[in-house]
């Protein structure tokens, strides 16, 4: 690693640290009920804008991905950042309107954010692996770990951002605000930091566009369940992140479970830790595995038996087995598989979980919150299978790849 790519790694890193916030506060129950009043709609309709941001990922993937690898990581995060900004921005300003169309703006600032955060996902995830280039699949995992301590930090920044609009109304506009001038200020500074695919010669290797690349690129059916995968596990933290907490105030009648929320990020950030170490010592391809194995005991566990303290459990264990890097690590892999399209491969990886988000959220914002735990159950079932799947053809993947 060049020690003159730090502060650029640095920068890289802190963009996911702001996106812990965007990504995730949606999914707060004192953040639905906020805008739920503010727009006179259900406390559950607040899950469409989630999946909004699934929808936005749809649209800019295709794109993104080739666009990184042909233009440079640069220009990607460049444009993710904008669009972040005005996604965060656009959440005050739709909380702001009130029933004037405010549930519509923010809709349309979601689909924003959804494609920031492609444009982020294809720039940043191949450029902290060129960076860190000895420890890819570490580098990936950091961009988790910055996320993961921002979720932790959320409850507190809750707490010191709350106000009340003249009307008596609860608002969280101060830190939508802040996270938006927060991304402009990254903004600025990625211009003039350097990356390492700008400082190579441009001449020195043509680069195909997505067309020409899948058409050289032979995918084998255990490279499409590696792909398949980043949908089945975004499902399973994406769910629990977006609907737990309305399961836990629902179903088991506890008040204020936003403290679910902390525990989710400690055993995010703690899964971290320990992964990039066992990663270096287990094939990161068996994490896959045997991570949506323990997320499918856990569910079913919540399930059965509901209760506050396998509430808080279960908050732990989701953050520490599905979101604790498996996401980054199936990326990881696939780019280990396909070397020379990262770009692309990062944003086929994206597309799949940008259509989980889209579609099992969309039908999430329409069921009961048992409901929702259900098809979460079923979702990281069919993870496990993907799971098994990839770990028994392997080998012959990695084959394919080297030839």
């Amino acid at each position: 690693m060049n020690k003159k790519y730090l502060p650029s790694a640095l920068v890289l890193y802190l963009n996911y640290f702001i996106h812990g916030v965007g990504c995730s506060i949606l999914g707060q129950a004192v953040i639905k009920e906020a805008l739920a009043a503010s727009w006179n709609v259900e406390v559950m309709a607040i899950t469409a804008i989630s999946a909004a941001l699934g929808l936005g990922r749809l649209i800019a993937l295709p794109f993104a991905g080739p666009l990184s690898d042909k233009l440079g990581r640069r220009i990607s995060v460049i444009i993710g950042g904008a669009s972040y900004a005005i996604y965060l921005i656009g959440l005050a300003l739709s909380f702001n309107a009130g029933t004037s169309g405010g549930y519509q703006i923010a809709y349309v600032c979601a689909i924003i954010g959804g494609i920031a955060n492609s444009f982020l996902d294809t720039g940043i995830y191949p450029a902290v692996a060129e960076i860190i280039y000895g420890a890819p699949g570490v580098a990936t995992m950091g961009i988790k770990f910055f996320i993961a301590i921002s979720q932790m930090l959320l409850p507190f920044f809750l707490g010191m951002t709350v106000t009340a609009t003249a009307a008596g109304m609860t608002s969280y506009n101060p830190l939508f605000y802040i996270c938006g001038i927060a991304y402009i200020v990254l903004l600025v500074l990625i211009i003039f930091f350097p990356l390492p695919d700008t400082d190579k010669s441009a001449a020195a290797e043509k680069k195909e566009g997505l067309i020409e690349s899948l058409k050289h690129t032979h995918f084998s059916v255990g490279s499409i369940a590696m792909i398949l995968i980043g949908f089945t596990c975004t499902g399973t933290f994406q769910l629990w992140l977006n609907c737990a907490q309305n399961y836990a105030k629902t179903v088991v009648g506890w008040e204020d479970p936003s403290i679910m929320q902390s525990f989710y990020s400690i055993g995010t950030l703690l899964a971290l830790v320990v992964t990039a170490f066992l990663t270096r010592k287990i094939k990161d391809v068996r994490f896959i595995l045997v991570y949506p194995v323990i997320c499918l005991v856990t569910l079913i566990a919540v399930l059965m038996f509901p209760s506050q303290g396998l509430c808080k459990a279960g908050a732990f264990i989701i953050g520490w087995a599905g979101a604790g890097g498996l996401l980054q690590i199936a990326t990881s892999v696939c780019n280990m598989l396909f070397p020379k399209i990262k770009g692309t491969v990062t944003a086929l990886v994206m597309i799949a979980s940008s259509l989980c988000n889209y579609t099992i959220l969309t039908a999430a914002a329409k069921m009961t919150p048992s409901g929702v735990m259900v098809m979460n159950i079923v979702l990281t079932g069919i993870g496990v299978a993907l799971g098994l799947f990839v770990n028994m053809s392997y080998t012959r993947m990695l084959e394919a790849a080297e030839e």
